[in-house]
């Protein structure tokens, strides 16, 4: 396997406003063992436009691996803090990635027209907005990206943010749109107005019962898709909470790597403990840090201090077996 960190953009390109060195990114998983081109799988973690959780990073990246993809991960810019929004920055970073993948399709080994990007929660939403809003203009690069689409070629929306107006989730919207967004910026951002014959095969699945983004975000989305003639799947899992991730004995247990994606996430939460920035709980316990660790240590243990116990499911750990055999329908692979 080839693992390897590529940046989105240079120091100069990028603007948005952080703590640290964090650059937007994308880490490949890559077959070496022969030169046969694969599909590509694009795997876009959620967090709540927060952060970029490592859940749903590497681990997705591996499974999709082991069925015969290229796999990436897509590490892209959050607000944690929720003071400066967000806007178009998230998208910027995503589009950018598929025109990255696709225009370096001979070095990554990729088919370049059957690639899937796979986003859970928030980055479902992103995954989403980009389906439906890939021709806006503020995503438009030109130069050496002249003619290079970043319109996927097929989605996974795993219990995805999808609207602003109704079951919404409304930290992610703040941390997207700020808390005064306007009507017509909720409006963009709610997913299922959008969505057009042009949107791309989508499969999507949610639990009936999550607590945190009900699923009435997927069925509205499913809806559209179904108004639209968008081919589509829908899967619907009758217990189980958010964030399963894969909801298989690696990720219950924790057994995960994949920590890159807390780069930024780390990066502001360590400028603000050092400068004594006042922080939300549950990370304003972190102001006494032990002796011998360093601050980033000390937050990671943290989180796992305020990380539920968690169980796996064999009936929704199917999901991605559900979604590999859909996709080798609609993407003839």
């Amino acid at each position: 396997m080839i693992k390897n960190t590529y940046h989105l953009w240079t120091k100069e390109e990028y603007n948005y406003p952080i703590f640290g060195n964090f650059i937007p990114n994308v880490v490949s998983y890559i077959h070496d063992e022969d030169d046969h081109k694969r599909p590509a799988m694009v795997v876009v973690p959620g967090g709540g436009y927060s952060m970029v959780s490592p859940t749903e990073g590497e681990l997705v990246a591996k499974e999709f691996y082991h069925k015969g993809y290229n796999a990436f991960v897509i590490t892209y810019t959050t607000n944690l803090l929720k003071k400066i929004p967000l806007k178009m920055q998230p998208l910027m970073d995503l589009s950018k990635a598929v025109a990255f993948l696709r225009k370096n399709a001979e070095m990554f080994n990729i088919i370049p027209d059957k690639l899937t990007i796979c986003g859970f929660s928030a980055g479902g939403h992103l995954c989403g907005s980009l389906a439906v809003h890939y021709h806006a203009k503020e995503l438009m690069i030109g130069n050496e990206y002249e003619g290079i689409s970043n319109r996927p070629d097929a989605v996974i929306l795993s219990y995805p943010v999808i609207s602003s107006v109704s079951h919404s989730h409304k930290d992610s919207f703040i941390a997207l749109l700020g808390k005064y967004a306007t009507k017509e910026e909720l409006e963009y951002m709610s997913l299922e107005k959008h969505v057009t014959e042009n949107t791309p095969p989508t499969f999507l699945w949610h639990t009936a019962t999550d607590e945190l983004v009900p699923v009435e975000n997927s069925y509205v989305f499913a809806e559209a898709c179904k108004a639209e003639k968008v081919p589509f799947e829908l899967h619907v899992f009758g217990n189980g909470g958010h964030g399963l991730s894969l909801a298989n004995e690696d990720w219950a247990s924790g057994n995960y790597e994949g920590k890159y994606t807390l780069q930024q996430f780390l990066e502001t939460l360590e400028f603000c403990i050092v400068n004594r920035i006042e922080l939300s709980p549950p990370f304003n316990n972190l102001r006494e840090i032990p002796e011998g660790i360093s601050v980033k240590e000390a937050i990671i243990q943290g989180m796992r201090e305020f990380t539920p116990p968690t169980n796996s499911d064999e009936g929704i750990a199917i999901w991605p077996i559900l979604a590999h055999n859909w996709l080798k329908k609609v993407l003839s692979f």
